[in-house]
């Protein structure tokens, strides 16, 4: 209702000006037809009878008969010919001056479409029009600034896992070399190189799955399939899941969730937001810290949070961590960084289940929240 009403101030102006417009064509039609009736019926008769017997040499009572069976008879067919005439010509000049508004408008959408820098000018009456084209305009100039800042981003991701590619593929090749050009190299320093080549090959498959991670965003149109899942036995099943991540850090996790809490969602998407927030806090947290997963059931809503011990994140770029292609971490190494992928799809994938993804953080701790819709108590 409020929309209606705000509306419809909106086009006040405009609807005003239509109006006296045809107002004032009204009123100069009537004042027409008036004066031509006037005109008419009075000295524009004698007019005529002087012209037929000075042009024409009639006598008096034949330019008078001509007079009354011509225009006397006729006189309300002439005036209603003439008005209707004169009042064409007014309504033409009045749909010219409407039409005027409409042309304003086309050449409005033509500079947003060609991305003028100029802002949009209408007429006064039009400042409604005027102000929800300009706010269009700014939309999708920041639009198209976004997208080009998250090209740029994605390039130069490509560019750095590129070129970090080469130093664990070179790493491995060599100390293959080395194994193949040495058979009978000792025990001990075989199972040093096969460790280090194991490392690398690793570090290697984790870029690559970032390549796979960038195109896979880019192609990618997520559609939900819902169903009812068990949240707890999901977050104990990652925790396990992800136990060499957590060794390698020397980290622990605790989770605390009631024994079958049960959701209505996609499992398969939802598991990938609760991995990709969980490899975060693994990759932000301390070594020897502890990970901690609490599930919440509130009336209308469930609670999902991931602590974890480490740096504190800015308070600017809490709400930039949930972008496309953005790390925190800017430099190019990715032992700690990613793709800059991972929660970009989390808070995607949450906002399509209704929910909503977000953090906090201080020089202590940083916590991420996840909030879905719903539970269903078994």
């Amino acid at each position: 209702m409020k929309a209606n009403k705000t509306r419809r101030n909106d086009y006040l102006a405009f609807k005003r000006k239509i109006f006296i417009k045809v107002l004032i064509l009204f009123l100069v039609s009537v004042l027409f037809i008036m004066l031509l009736s006037s005109i008419l019926r009075g000295r524009f008769g004698n007019w005529i009878v002087d012209f037929l017997q000075n042009e024409f040499n009639l006598s008096d009572y034949d330019a008078m008969t001509i007079h009354r069976y011509v225009f006397r008879n006729n006189i309300d067919k002439f005036i209603l010919v003439l008005g209707g005439i004169f009042t064409l010509i007014i309504l033409r000049v009045t749909i010219n001056g409407v039409t005027k508004y409409f042309d304003e408008i086309s050449k409005g959408m033509d500079d947003l479409m060609q991305g003028s820098n100029n802002e949009i000018e209408l007429s006064s009456e039009m400042n409604f029009m005027e102000t929800k084209l300009n706010m269009f305009k700014h939309i999708l100039e920041k639009r198209e600034r976004d997208a080009k800042q998250a090209e740029q981003r994605k390039n130069d991701l490509v560019v750095y896992l590129a070129h970090d590619i080469k130093t664990p593929l070179t790493s491995v090749i060599g100390y293959l070399d080395l194994m193949a050009e040495v058979p009978d190299m000792p025990i001990e320093q075989r199972a040093k190189y096969i460790d280090i080549t194991l490392e690398k090959a690793n570090r290697l498959e984790r870029l690559i799955n970032e390549f796979f991670e960038i195109t896979r965003y880019n192609l990618q149109n997520i559609e939900l399939d819902k169903m009812d899942f068990n949240l707890s036995y999901m977050l104990l099943q990652m925790a396990d899941e992800f136990y060499p991540m957590l060794s390698d850090k020397k980290q622990k996790v605790e989770v605390n969730a009631e024994n079958n809490i049960m959701l209505c969602g996609d499992p398969d998407k939802l598991a990938r937001v609760f991995n990709n927030v969980f490899k975060n806090a693994i990759a932000y947290g301390d070594k020897n810290s502890k990970i901690i997963i609490d599930v919440y059931k509130q009336p209308q809503e469930t609670i999902i949070t991931f602590k974890n011990y480490g740096k504190r994140i800015p308070p600017q770029k809490l709400d930039s961590i949930f972008e496309k292609f953005y790390r925190l971490d800017e430099s190019r190494g990715t032992d700690t960084g990613n793709a800059g992928l991972g929660l970009a799809i989390a808070k995607e994938i949450i906002t399509l289940h209704e929910g909503e993804i977000y953090a906090e953080s201080n020089d202590d701790y940083t916590i991420f929240y996840i909030k879905l819709p719903g539970i269903i108590n078994k």
